[in-house]
């Protein structure tokens, strides 16, 4: 119990009470390079640098001319493509590569991409971010055909429609197969002869072009090509495929033209600091957002301490708007994964001081301003709260550079179903009794567009995916809508 203002607060009323879980889960990461003699190196280079989108596995396809050659592991890039045996057991001057969070399917070695398979053209290797909305229903309407799945992955649904095609080119099989699928996607395939990305009509995940030594390459964010010092050369815009091979690149555009409307969460929280999404620094959107935020709902206070690491530009822009001292109140221990130790409640709810420790020298005696960039279920926010009340905290107002999430996102983030949504189950003054701060705020809506250059969010065309907030899916949610029938079926057969 903590008190709040003369109140107690019991984290007890929390759903399930793990740290691990009270996150916005990264979707996946990935990376292409074709016509260079260090193909799986590179690949391997470039996935270090999407780490952050995924960490549960890796794998990496590379193809030398003769074979496909396929190295996929759970666990960390680091852990098993740092070492030059592995890179050895990938020769080619093509390959492919995947960090992967499993949004869809479970985290085992079957699920773990790329996902190869020999079809009657010869060998096709996918990796896939995003997350297909219908997959269920396809796979459904596959296998009472006949097809045989070897993974629980979505992504295996683009393999059996493009090995089910009757067209005679891989690119019209490809088209084919997507024309077929429903949600969100940015794709990187392999060929014998060709280098394939895709990116939704929508344009809902990242995808761009590098070059390096002139050859090309494909990445979900540019930061994988600074790190092997690669040049920028465009985005894939959405629903467009482009095609690598020895004769160069080619853009298809296969949709009907559609408005963009990429993941606002790109900004908020998935894409590393330094990348550039769509033209925008990712760092500037969200000291613009942490700006925007103190200019709605600044208070007195004597610091501005962010939630390491994904609040600290945010923080920045804060401070620099309201003319409060930034601090670096709470240090990140970067060197703790998930909480290990867990036999009993008590010793879960220590799992934060692991990962979080309070700077008692900045927090002591202050007014402080805690900013986040998101809430989910709220445990950890619980503890974060009460770590700066015990290290001596005068008050503590907490500030969440985004809107309270009040939906959950089918298009590859892995969120709580919306009844363990802190902001879809409390009200405002309730999340704040909850969580334990003397004042809470969110950004706005159109205060995130105003940061991303907007007037206002479009009711009628909106420039972003942002249903995590307003509840506005872009999409068909096909599978969603199967399952809800198929319970409301029920009950009304339980009823009858």
């Amino acid at each position: 119990m903590s008190a709040i203002n003369g109140q107690s607060a019991d984290v007890s009323e929390a759903p399930d009470f793990d740290l691990d879980g009270d996150t916005l889960r990264e979707e996946c990461g990935v990376f292409g390079i074709f016509g260079h003699p260090d193909a799986a190196a590179i690949t391997a280079l470039g996935l270090h640098a999407l780490q952050h989108r995924g960490q549960e596995a890796a794998g990496i396809v590379a193809y030398d001319g003769k074979r496909f050659n396929t190295e996929r592991r759970l666990g960390l890039v680091g852990d098993h493509f740092s070492s030059e045996q592995t890179i050895q057991r990938l020769p080619g001057s093509a390959a492919i590569g995947h960090v992967r969070y499993s949004t869809t399917g479970e985290t085992i070695l079957r699920n773990v991409q790329p996902l190869f398979s020999e079809l009657a053209s010869g060998g096709f290797a996918v990796a896939h971010n995003g997350n297909l909305t219908n997959a269920l229903t396809v796979r459904r309407d596959l296998i009472r055909d006949g097809a045989i799945y070897q993974s629980t992955s979505d992504t295996e649904v683009i393999l059996h429609l493009v090995a089910r095609s009757r067209k005679t080119q891989i690119l019209d099989r490809f088209i084919e197969a997507l024309r077929q699928i429903e949600g969100s996607y940015a794709l990187v395939a392999l060929t014998n002869k060709k280098l394939i990305g895709a990116r939704d009509p929508l344009g809902i995940r990242p995808l761009v072009i590098g070059t390096l030594d002139g050859k090309y390459i494909l990445a979900s964010e540019t930061c994988a090509l600074d790190i092997i010092g690669a040049k920028f050369e465009r985005d894939v815009e959405n629903g467009e495929i482009v095609v690598i091979s020895e004769d160069g690149i080619e853009s298809h555009k296969p949709f009907p033209p559609m408005a963009a409307r990429p993941c606002i969460f790109e900004y908020i929280y998935f894409a590393r600091p330094d990348s550039v999404v769509h033209g925008r620094s990712v760092y500037d959107v969200r000291k613009k957002m942490g700006a925007q935020l103190a200019v709605e709902s600044s208070i007195d206070a004597d610091v501005v301490i962010p939630v390491p690491d994904s609040g600290v530009p945010a923080a920045i822009g804060y401070a620099q708007q309201s003319g409060v001292p930034f601090e670096l109140g709470i240090i990140r221990n970067h060197y703790v994964g998930r909480t290990f130790i867990q036999p009993r409640q008590s010793i879960r709810e220590l799992g934060v001081r692991m990962k979080h420790s309070a700077n008692r020298h900045v927090v002591r005696g202050k007014r402080i301003v805690l900013i986040d960039d998101s809430i989910v279920r709220g445990t950890t926010s619980v503890k974060i709260v009460q770590m700066m009340r015990d290290a001596g905290a005068k008050e503590v107002h907490f500030r969440i550079s985004s809107p309270p999430i009040t939906h959950p996102d089918y298009y590859g983030i892995d969120t709580p179903k919306r009844e363990k949504l802190l902001a879809a189950t409390h009200s405002l003054e309730e999340m704040r009794r909850f969580i334990g701060c003397d004042s809470l705020a969110f950004l706005s809506v159109d205060g995130i567009y105003k940061s991303m250059g907007y007037e206002q969010r479009d009711p009628v065309r909106p420039q972003f995916t942002d249903h995590c907030f307003t509840g506005d899916y872009p999409t068909n949610l096909t599978d969603i809508a199967v399952e809800t029938g198929k319970q409301q079926l029920s009950l009304l057969a339980e009823t009858a």
